[in-house]
This record gives C-alpha cells, sequence and structure tokens, in this order.
C-alpha cells in the first residue's frame, strides 16, 4: 500500500474549465465531448503553434498546478495512449510511400510532451513519461510514491488521454474522451488528507467494461467527490482508493 496526499490539482476537459465546474461534474459526472482547446496563455505564440491539443491538455492543467517559482520538481507525465493521433500520420504517410515527417515523429514519441513542457519552464529535474494499460493512472501514482520515498519533496504527476483515432475504435475498451489533470503530489505526513492506494492480484473479468468514463476520469471523479474509498478490477489486479478522514 502506498499513501499520499494530494496539496493541488488542475484539470481541463471540453466544457469543465474551471474548479467550480469540476467540483460539480463530479457529483454527477458526464462523459466530456467537443472539440475545444485551452488556450495555453502561459506559452509565448511561436511555441505554443507547435503543440497540438493533447499537449495543450496537458501542459495547461501543469502550467495551472505547479507554482511559477517551482524549479527541479520530479515530473511524471501519464499517458495509456499518447498522441497516437501522430503516430496515425506517421503510419499512414508510409503506407502512401510519402516520407513521413521529422517534426511529427519527434512529437509522437511518449515523452515528447513532457520535454515540451519541460522545456517551456526550463525544467532541470528529473522527468518520467509512463503508460500502463488500463492500471496508468495507479502505475504512474506508484511511480510518484518511490520518487516521494527517495527523498522528492514534492512530485507533480500529469494524467491526459485523447479519443483514439476512427481506426482504433474497435480496440477500445473504455469510453474515449479528451481530458487532462495534474496533482501536486507529496508525502503524507498529516498536515493534509491522505490517499491510499493497495493492490492485490485477483483474477476476473476488468471492471471498465460498463465504465461510463474513461479511467482517468473516475479517479479525478473519486479525489473531488469526497467519497471514502472506492475500488476496480482490471487486467488481473484489484485496486482499492481509501480517503482518510
Amino acid at each position: 500500500m502506498i499513501a499520499f496526499s494530494v496539496k493541488e490539482w488542475s484539470a481541463w476537459a471540453p466544457g469543465l474549465v474551471d474548479r467550480d465546474a469540476w467540483r460539480a461534474w463530479a457529483t454527477a459526472p458526464w462523459l466530456p465531448v467537443g472539440e475545444e482547446t485551452p488556450a495555453l496563455a502561459e506559452v509565448p505564440a511561436m511555441q505554443r503553434r507547435r503543440i497540438e491539443r493533447l499537449g495543450r491538455m496537458a501542459i495547461q492543467t501543469a502550467f495551472w498546478c505547479q507554482r511559477a517559482e517551482e524549479n527541479g520538481t520530479p515530473l511524471i507525465f501519464a499517458s495509456r495512449h499518447g498522441d497516437v493521433a501522430r503516430s496515425m500520420e506517421l503510419l499512414e504517410a508510409l503506407a502512401t510511400e510519402q516520407p513521413p515527417s521529422p517534426t511529427t515523429f519527434g512529437l509522437s514519441v511518449h515523452n515528447a510532451i513532457a520535454a515540451l513542457y519541460s522545456i517551456l519552464r526550463r525544467e532541470r529535474g528529473n522527468y518520467i513519461a509512463l503508460a500502463g494499460g488500463m492500471a496508468t493512472v495507479e502505475a504512474a501514482c506508484v511511480e510518484a510514491a518511490v520518487l516521494l520515498a527517495d527523498g522528492a519533496p514534492e512530485v507533480l504527476l500529469v494524467v491526459y488521454e485523447a479519443p483514439l483515432p476512427g481506426i482504433y475504435a474497435s480496440f477500445a475498451d473504455e469510453p474515449d474522451a479528451g481530458f487532462a489533470w495534474c496533482w501536486r503530489i507529496a508525502p503524507a505526513d498529516g498536515s493534509a488528507p491522505a490517499l491510499r492506494l493497495a493492490w492485490e492480484g485477483e483474477a476476473g473479468e476488468s471492471e471498465l467494461a460498463a465504465a461510463t468514463l474513461p479511467h482517468g476520469l473516475e479517479v479525478l471523479r473519486f479525489l473531488l467527490s469526497g467519497e471514502a474509498a472506492w475500488q476496480w478490477r482490471a487486467d488481473g489486479m484489484t485496486w482499492r482508493w481509501q480517503r482518510d478522514a
């Protein structure tokens, strides 16, 4: 089991751009849809033009959550699929015998968004780009707990996803939505309420089939809802979330 405190949070999705909207959403959640893109006013226009919608969502929430004066905080950027739309552009170019775009290739790799954020912020600390299948959020929280145990005073965790391209629709095993959220995580030292996460191997079918939200949004809903506990099962693992009183 691991435990940590969420010192700060931010989130963005179409139709959900401020804390009050997200808190209301947590009491009656719905699947965000739409093509809106965050303004990302913190980034100069010339640099902002290079950042696609998924990157803008992730980087926007990170800017909102990380204090302006902070530097060197370990960063975890976690996405199950990453910017798969860029990867599709490369595959389509290869399929039609066109030269792949070097820029598209450079920005399609899984750590590209984390790298862009570190460049924009002039961050010189550690950053990790992580994908862990259905349990990507939980894997990222375990990674954050390891960094805290290793002495980091705080860790910035960014979770972000975009709808899969249509060609992959038959492989989708959870609802599709574009969203991003960020937590500033610190050790559970009693100064703030803590979240606890435990897990164990357990046979059984995954519970995402009946879900109405992507799992990443389910975890955010749990944080904002004030519920005492929540659990789910996927890939032969049971994950149990608990909130300290």
